[in-house]
């Protein structure tokens, strides 16, 4: 660091993932005053923007998850201020939250993403979209939220029935996916270097919100314990996913890996372009295991956005 800067840092919000935006923001305000950052703390309402403007903050730390700030609605609006921010920018928001145009970016380029299709929750009561098992998720959320695995015995009815607690009851739109059996794996990027990748070991059931923000229930193993062929395939397509969305400061990519295929069986999920930065949080562990101490990150996250040229 060169010299001590007035951070605001954005947290909260109302997105499902509220609770945890707002554990990142407190670790994420609480290192940067450890650095002798001046800082200004911003539970996100509807008046952030007057709030901000009264702060005249030298750098904004975006620590909110789902939407508006990880959707690009934040981002458009820190660009009209004229605020320099961290983390990925407006354009790059707007197609790595939408999980469809996130595979309209990537796959041309040969990264593997599953396939699937996005269907109307109500069709789902008639029928099932695809072959069971498959995946169903909300095409604009992040942190496994909504997220349902149909299986072949049943689990929600045959068809899916329509009063089943599910994210159909949610959502109007879901996207549906194929199921890849094996193991969760995840790769962190910050600039341009990528950490490794983590195996997520689940209790049970699978890695959704509950179980990635429920300390005992995901064991994360670092290295994880597989072939360097796919440790250096993840890292590599971490990075490239992280390039070719135009991913600034930190990013991290989801993996499923089919064990019984080789590099054959990698799949990226999606790429999240606003990590956590909670205690439970995947990039400061990753980031720790290879030297990094918590506040050496938020340091290489600040120093990272303010490369960027603003107004």
């Amino acid at each position: 660091m060169t010299q001590p800067l007035h951070i605001a840092v954005l947290m909260g919000g109302w997105s499902a993932e509220r609770a945890v935006s707002l554990l990142s923001g407190t670790g994420v305000a609480d290192a940067l005053e450890s650095l002798g950052h001046r800082v200004t703390r911003i539970d996100m309402a509807r008046d952030v923007a007057a709030r901000l403007a009264e702060a005249r903050p030298d750098l904004v730390f975006n620590a909110l998850h789902g939407t508006p700030g990880e959707d690009g609605s934040v981002q458009g609006m820190l660009d009209l201020m004229g605020l320099r921010y961290t983390h990925s920018g407006l354009a790059t928001s707007v197609i790595a939250i939408d999980k469809v145009l996130t595979k309209q970016a990537l796959v041309p380029h040969g990264i593997p993403m599953p396939g699937g299709r996005v269907v109307r929750s109500a069709d789902l009561f008639e029928g099932d979209p695809l072959a069971r098992p498959y995946v169903l998720k909300p095409v604009n959320e992040g942190s496994s939220v909504g997220i349902a695995i149909v299986t072949a015995d049943g689990n929600y009815g045959s068809p899916i029935g329509r009063d089943v607690a599910g994210p159909w009851q949610d959502f109007a739109e879901l996207l549906a996916e194929p199921y890849i059996r094996g193991r969760e794996l995840t790769a962190a990027v910050l600039g341009d270097r990528a950490f490794g990748v983590t195996e997520l070991k689940l209790k049970s059931g699978f890695y959704d919100y509950t179980a990635k923000y429920t300390e005992g229930m995901a064991e994360h193993v670092f290295p994880a314990p597989i072939p360097d062929a796919i440790t250096n395939a993840c890292k590599a397509l971490a990075l490239e996913a992280h390039r070719l969305l135009g991913c600034k400061g930190a990013s991290r990519s989801d993996f499923r890996w089919d064990d019984e295929r080789g590099v054959e069986g990698l799949f990226l999920l999606e790429v999240n372009t606003q990590p956590g930065m909670s205690p439970l949080s995947l990039i400061p562990e990753q980031a720790r295991h290879c030297g990094m101490s918590y506040a050496d990150l938020v340091q290489a996250i600040v120093d990272e956005a303010m490369k960027d040229v603003r107004p």
